[in-house]
C-alpha cells in the first residue's frame, strides 16, 4: 500500500513539474496562424507583446478598474493615456498611434492595463458594466474615424431630442451637424453642463470643416476663375494638368503627386506651397530630398519664384540645429539621411508644409529613415514620386501612411485583401486593385504622358545640378588655380605663348573631366555622383512602358562607367564610340530603333552627327560640350521631324563647377560658337583677336583661384558633413510593433564618409609644395575671416562651448582622430626642446 501511495505521489510531482515547464506557444509575427483570422492574430500579437515586456501602469482617476491610466515603456520612456471602459474592444481608448489606425479596439498598452488588472486580482470587476452620467463626443476609430455622440444619464431625454437634428440614428455626426456643430455644442452644454468633446474629436471636426470649405470654394470657380486664382504663384506658365495638381494640393492639403517622370512635379509642389502661403498663411516649408538633389531644389525655387534665400541645411549637428529653428527663410532643404539624425530638431522646427521629393528612393518605408520622416509633424504635406506605385503595394502603403495614415485601413487588412501570397508567405500577385485608386481619391493624383500628351511641349530641357564629392572638388580647385594663374599672366603680359595655351586647354579639360569622375583622370579612383544619379534616372525612365533613352558623354572612360552600371541593372543597351567600325554602326542603330528589349543607346560625340534615334524620347547629357552646336547635334538625334512624342532633355551639371558657370554665361557660348575648344590642338594656334575673346570668356567662368569649401562638400553617396558628429544623436526609437531593422546602407556606421583617397600623389605624405600652398591658403582665409567682425564672431562661436555645470568655456576643434593630437604635441615638444 505504501509503495502504491509513493508511486502516486511521484506521478503527481511529475505532472506538476511538467505543468510548470510547459511553455505557451509564441504567436508568430511574420505568419498568420491557420486557426486565427487576421484581426484575432493581430490582437494576440499585441497581447503577447504586453505580456513579454515590462510596462509601468499607473492609475490616474476613476473607479476600481474602469479608470484612466498612464502606461509607460521604461525602455524608451514613451507614455500613453489609456481610458479603460470595458473588458473587450469598443469603448476603450489609448492615445497611441497604433490604437487609432489598427481598427482592433485595443493595443499593447490597453492589453498591459488588462494584464495589470488581472495581476491585482481585480478581473471580476470587469464584468460590472460602467455607467456614465456625462455625454461625450468622440472619434470612433473602429468606424473610419466617424465623429459620434455617446449620451449619458444627465438630461438624457432632452439631449437625445437635440441630437436628432445633428446626428443620425447611430449617433454619427451628419454633414448638416458638421456645418453647424458650434450651435449644437452651445445648446448641449446648456442642457447637460458635464457634456465633453474630446480633443481628437474637435481636431477631426475642424479638419473636415476646413476641407469642406476649400472644396466648396473650388466648386464655385469656373475654369477662368481657377486660372486667375493661380496667377502669379510661379514665374512660368502652368499646363492645365499642372494647374489641376496645384488645386488638388490646395483642396486636400496632404497629397501624393504621382505624375509620370518628366511631367513637372517640382513646379507643382512649389506652386502648391506658394498657394498655401497666400491662402492659409503658412510660414515654413521643409523639403526632404536625396542628397544629390538638395541644390537642384534651391536652383528650381530661384528659377520659379525668384526667391534666392532658400536654405540648404548641412554642416555639423550644431549648425543644422540652428537652421531648423530659424523663422526664415520660407524654404529649407535637407536630405533624407539628415532626417534620420535630426528628426527631433525637425519636429521642433514648426514646419507648416513638408515636401518629400523622389519618395520612391526610400525604397522600403519600414526602414529607420522612413520611420524618422513620418515623425516630422506638419499640417500640410506633398509627396512626389514618378514611379507607377500601383505596381508596388508595399511602397504605396508607406507613402499613403505619410499623407493619411487612415486612407488604406490597417496594414493587416489591406494586404490580406489586395495581395496574394503562397504558403510560404511570398507575394505572387495582387487583386482588387481597382478599389485602391478610389481609396486614395482624396490624396493621390497621377497622370501619365499619354493622358496629357496634347498639353505637352515638343521639347523640355532640364538642368539637373548634382554635387561633387570632396575629392572631385579639391582636384577641380587645383586645376582652376592653374587656369586663374594663366589668365592673370595673360592679363599682365597681353599674350600667352603656345606652351601656355596648351597648358590652359589641358587645365580646362581636366576641370571638365573631374566634373564627371576622377576615374577619367587617373583610371584608378572613381569619386563621382553623376553615375549614382544616372542610376536613378535610368531606372525611373525604364519604369515607363515602352520608353527608351539616349545617353551622351564626351569622354569614353565615363561611358565605360555607364556601361558597367547598365550591366549591373541588367539593361540591354548599345554602345557607340569612335573605335566602332563604320560598317557595324548601322546594326547598333537598327537594334535600338527596332528591338523593344534594347532600351538604352550610349554614345560619345562620335554618334552625335547623322544618327536617327527617334525611338527614344529621353536624352541625358552626362556632360555639356563647349560648343552649343554640338549640344544641339546630340539633341537633334531624337528631336527631329517625324518624332511623335514630346522629348525630354536632362543635362547633369556638377554644382559650383566650370559646368555650373557655363549655364548662364551667354557671352561664353557666343565666343565658342565656332567650336574653339572642340578644334582640339588647333586652338593653340588661334589668331590674337580670337584668342583675346576666348580668354575673356574663360576669365568669366573661372573668376580667381577656386578654393573648395570643404565644410560643405558632400561625400560620394551620403552627407559627409551630416554623418560624423550626428552619430552621437539618438536614433529615432522604433515602435515595438514595427520590429523591422533598417537596411544596412542606411545605418549610422555606413553614413560616415570613407577617408579621402590620394589622387594626385601616390605617396602617403603630401608633397612639400602642397603643404606650403595649403598653409598659405589657410592663412589667407583666416586673415580674411578675422578682418570681418561678424565672421570672427561666427568662427569663435563654432569652436567654443560652455560647460553648463562649471560655467567655464572651452575651445573644441574637430579632428580626424586622436593620433592627430599626439602628432601635434610631439612636434610641439620637439620645437620646444630645440629652443632650449
Amino acid at each position: 500500500m505504501a509503495k502504491k501511495e509513493k508511486k502516486s505521489e511521484d506521478v503527481t510531482k511529475t505532472r506538476i513539474k511538467a505543468k510548470k515547464t510547459k511553455k505557451k506557444a509564441e504567436v508568430q509575427y511574420h505568419r498568420q496562424p491557420g486557426d486565427m483570422d487576421a484581426d484575432n492574430w493581430q490582437i494576440a500579437l499585441r497581447r503577447q507583446f504586453a505580456a513579454n515586456n515590462k510596462f509601468e501602469v499607473k492609475k490616474m482617476t476613476g473607479e476600481v478598474v474602469f479608470a484612466d491610466y498612464l502606461v509607460t515603456n521604461p525602455e524608451n520612456s514613451n507614455a500613453y493615456k489609456v481610458a479603460l471602459r470595458s473588458a473587450g474592444p469598443g469603448h476603450n481608448f489609448c492615445s497611441c498611434f497604433d490604437f487609432k489606425i489598427n481598427q482592433l479596439g485595443t493595443c499593447k498598452h490597453i492589453e498591459a492595463v488588462l494584464l495589470d488588472v488581472a495581476k491585482r486580482h481585480k478581473k471580476r470587476h470587469l464584468k460590472t458594466p460602467v455607467s456614465r452620467d456625462y455625454a461625450s463626443i468622440y472619434v470612433d476609430y473602429l468606424d473610419n474615424r466617424a465623429v459620434r455622440l455617446r449620451i449619458g444619464t444627465e438630461a438624457e431625454a432632452e439631449l437625445r431630442e437635440l441630437a436628432s437634428s445633428y446626428f443620425d440614428a447611430d449617433k454619427r455626426l451628419t454633414p448638416e451637424g458638421l456645418a453647424n456643430f458650434e450651435l449644437f455644442w452651445y445648446k448641449a452644454r446648456q442642457i447637460a453642463p458635464s457634456c465633453r468633446c474630446y480633443d481628437d474629436a474637435l481636431e477631426r471636426i475642424l479638419e473636415l470643416r476646413e476641407q469642406q470649405r476649400r472644396s466648396a470654394k473650388l466648386a464655385k470657380m469656373k475654369v477662368a476663375a481657377r486660372r486667375r486664382f493661380l496667377d502669379g504663384l510661379v514665374q512660368t506658365p502652368l499646363f492645365r494638368y499642372q494647374e489641376e495638381g496645384v488645386l488638388f494640393t490646395y483642396q486636400y492639403g496632404r497629397v501624393i503627386i504621382g505624375d509620370e517622370m518628366g511631367l513637372g512635379k517640382t513646379v507643382q509642389a512649389i506652386a502648391g506651397a506658394e498657394l498655401l502661403r497666400r491662402e492659409h498663411g503658412i510660414n515654413k516649408v521643409l523639403i526632404l530630398a536625396p542628397t544629390s538633389l538638395k541644390y537642384q531644389w534651391k536652383t528650381e525655387i530661384e528659377k520659379f519664384t525668384g526667391q534666392t534665400d532658400a536654405l540648404v541645411i548641412e554642416g555639423n549637428a550644431l549648425s543644422r540645429r540652428r537652421c531648423y529653428h530659424q523663422e526664415e527663410p520660407f524654404y529649407s532643404i535637407a536630405s533624407y539621411h539628415a532626417a534620420l539624425y535630426d528628426w527631433q530638431f525637425m519636429s521642433e522646427g514648426g514646419y507648416d508644409l513638408v515636401i518629400l521629393d523622389e519618395a520612391q528612393r526610400i525604397k522600403n518605408w519600414r526602414t529607420k529613415i522612413a520611420q524618422a520622416v513620418r515623425r516630422i509633424p506638419s499640417r500640410y504635406a506633398i509627396v512626389l514620386t514618378g514611379t507607377p506605385i500601383e505596381n508596388n503595394l508595399e511602397e504605396l502603403y508607406g507613402l499613403a501612411q505619410f499623407v493619411d495614415p487612415f486612407a488604406m485601413g490597417p496594414r493587416h487588412r489591406f494586404f490580406m485583401r489586395y495581395q496574394q501570397a503562397d504558403d510560404t508567405g511570398r507575394v505572387i500577385g495582387y487583386r482588387n486593385l481597382s478599389e485602391i485608386r478610389q481609396l486614395l481619391s482624396h490624396c493621390l493624383i497621377r497622370r501619365t504622358k499619354k493622358e496629357v500628351l496634347s498639353q505637352l511641349p515638343s521639347r523640355t530641357d532640364k538642368n539637373l545640378v548634382v554635387p561633387m564629392t570632396r575629392e572631385q572638388k579639391i582636384l577641380h580647385s587645383e586645376y582652376g588655380d592653374g587656369v586663374a594663374k594663366l589668365v592673370a599672366k595673360w592679363r599682365r603680359l597681353g599674350f600667352l605663348d603656345e606652351q601656355d595655351r596648351n597648358l590652359l586647354l589641358r587645365f580646362l579639360n581636366m576641370m571638365r573631366m573631374v566634373c564627371d569622375s576622377t576615374y577619367i583622370i587617373d583610371q584608378t579612383t572613381n569619386h563621382q555622383t553623376k553615375i549614382d544619379e544616372l542610376r536613378y534616372l535610368v531606372g525611373d525612365i525604364l519604369e515607363i512602358e515602352g520608353e527608351k533613352v539616349v545617353i551622351f558623354s564626351q569622354w569614353a572612360r565615363m561611358n565605360n562607367l555607364v556601361a558597367d552600371m547598365l550591366r549591373e541593372l541588367d539593361v540591354d543597351y548599345r554602345y557607340l564610340h569612335g573605335d566602332v567600325p563604320a560598317k557595324q554602326r548601322g546594326d547598333l542603330y537598327y537594334d535600338f530603333n527596332n528591338d523593344p528589349e534594347v532600351r538604352v543607346f550610349l554614345s560619345t560625340d562620335a554618334g552625335g552627327v547623322g544618327l536617327n534615334l527617334q525611338a527614344a524620347a529621353w536624352l541625358i547629357n552626362i556632360d555639356i560640350p563647349w560648343n552649343p552646336g554640338v549640344l544641339e547635334q546630340r539633341i537633334g538625334r531624337i528631336h527631329r521631324m517625324g518624332q511623335t512624342k514630346p522629348v525630354n532633355i536632362i543635362n547633369l551639371i556638377a554644382q559650383e563647377s566650370i559646368e555650373h558657370s557655363l549655364l548662364g554665361v551667354l557671352q561664353f557660348k557666343k565666343s565658342l560658337a565656332s567650336g574653339v575648344l572642340d578644334a582640339g590642338d588647333d586652338s593653340i594656334f588661334l589668331g590674337d583677336d580670337k584668342f583675346r575673346k576666348f580668354m575673356e570668356s574663360v576669365e568669366v567662368i573661372t573668376r580667381g583661384p577656386q578654393e573648395p569649401d570643404l565644410e560643405h562638400i558632400p561625400a560620394e553617396t551620403t552627407d559627409a558633413d551630416e554623418a560624423p558628429d550626428a552619430a552621437a544623436l539618438p536614433e529615432p526609437p522604433l515602435q515595438p510593433e514595427e520590429l523591422i531593422e533598417a537596411e544596412e546602407d542606411e545605418m549610422p556606421g555606413n553614413l560616415v564618409a570613407e577617408p579621402a583617397q590620394a589622387v594626385a600623389s601616390t605617396s602617403g605624405q603630401p608633397a612639400p609644395q602642397e603643404l606650403v600652398q595649403d598653409g598659405l591658403r589657410f592663412l589667407g582665409r583666416l586673415a580674411q575671416t578675422l578682418s570681418d567682425r561678424k565672421a570672427t564672431e561666427q568662427l569663435v562661436e563654432s569652436i567654443t562651448e560652455k560647460d553648463e555645470k562649471t560655467g567655464r568655456t572651452y575651445v573644441k576643434l574637430p579632428i580626424d582622430d586622436v593620433d592627430v593630437v599626439h602628432q601635434f604635441f610631439q612636434a610641439l615638444g620637439g620645437l620646444l626642446k630645440g629652443g632650449r
